[in-house]
């Protein structure tokens, strides 16, 4: 029996955003597929709802494959694509597999000889970075940085220092609750000069991307309190 496939589905940034991020083949796989791996049933539900395809939920099965995902369950999870069923992989937000816990469904997949098909889609790293105006062709994204003030400093000075030997763009985020904290430890910590992106509710109407010094920010103080946001700095 031929084995299924594994369609990776991107998700929308913000509300409201599908017409606009979303392609068809996204729309048709999604339309095609009865078993999906999500981060939040509830809200990928929901997502599927958004595009209105005539989609009969009763008729999905939908298994939770999150950050707390034992690895010893994926097996489980990925049985039904040994049986010949294709399985989508939504992310809560964005492109599933980068900094997603869907990667461990692609790993499985890779050991077994299931095929992977990825499906672009928007990722607000990449977008953040294509935005920033930094270096496109060195950079890392570090994901979220320690939470403790003092580890937090030494990060950045550490990622700072890496970005001028490297000539390396250096991308990362926060819980959106807490960006204004990381903000404030941004401009204490690096040096004026130092530039840094910030790249708030990407996608969405009120989109703001905006690249200035660290001396700059601390002229122009931006609110970022539970907004999704993006953090790019690439030092010189």
């Amino acid at each position: 029996m031929p084995k299924g496939k594994l369609f990776l589905i991107p998700n929308v940034l913000a509300d409201n955003t599908a017409h606009w991020v979303i392609s068809p083949q996204v729309q048709d796989v999604i339309a095609h597929t009865k078993i999906f791996l999500v981060e939040n049933p509830r809200s990928a539900r929901r997502y599927i709802s958004s595009l209105k395809l005539g989609v009969n939920l009763e008729e999905v099965h939908m298994e939770v494959l999150d950050k707390g995902t034992p690895p010893e369950s994926i097996n489980r999870l990925m049985q039904p694509l040994m049986n010949g069923a294709d399985i989508g992989v939504i992310s809560e937000a964005g492109c599933p597999g980068i900094a997603d816990p869907g990667a461990m469904a692609v790993a499985y997949a890779h050991q077994k000889g299931i095929q992977v098909v990825p499906i672009s889609g928007p990722s607000s790293m990449f977008l953040a970075l294509m935005g920033s105006g930094f270096n496109g062709q060195s950079f890392a994204f570090h994901g979220y940085l320690p939470i403790d003030k003092k580890e937090r400093a030494t990060a950045l000075k550490r990622l700072e220092a890496e970005s001028i030997r490297e000539k390396r763009a250096q991308i990362f985020m926060e819980t959106p609750f807490r960006n204004n904290q990381l903000l404030e430890d941004l401009l204490s910590t690096l040096a004026p000069q130092t530039k840094l992106c910030i790249a708030k509710n990407l996608t969405a109407a009120d989109e703001m991307i905006h690249t200035k010094t660290v001396a700059d920010w601390k002229n122009h103080p931006v609110d970022l309190h539970k907004i999704p946001t993006v953090f790019v700095l690439q030092a010189f």
